[in-house]
């Protein structure tokens, strides 16, 4: 096995005494009980499904002749003409 590190972590004193509890009916140590938990949430998370956008484009023709060659700015200025 490779090196270890060991640190100090600060929980809440209910779910320290929940964590102790499940690791003493379960026969484990503290450190045991956290190892195979962190194991366990990054294995999920690594197999997790990655998100993926859905396609929300329309069908369509693209840009009608007047917007052809217009810049964005021009664009926009139509679509809000008229709203202040």
């Amino acid at each position: 096995m490779g090196a270890h590190m060991k640190t100090t972590i600060e929980l809440p004193d209910t779910l320290f005494a929940e964590a102790r509890h499940y690791a003493d009916a379960n026969n484990m140590t503290m450190k045991a009980l956290i190892e195979q938990s962190l194991r366990k949430v990054m294995a999920e998370k690594k197999n997790a499904p990655k998100f993926k956008l859905r396609d929300g484009s329309v069908k369509g023709n693209g840009l009608t002749p007047e917007f052809q060659n217009a810049t964005w700015e021009q664009i926009r200025d139509v679509i809000y003409e008229g709203r202040g």
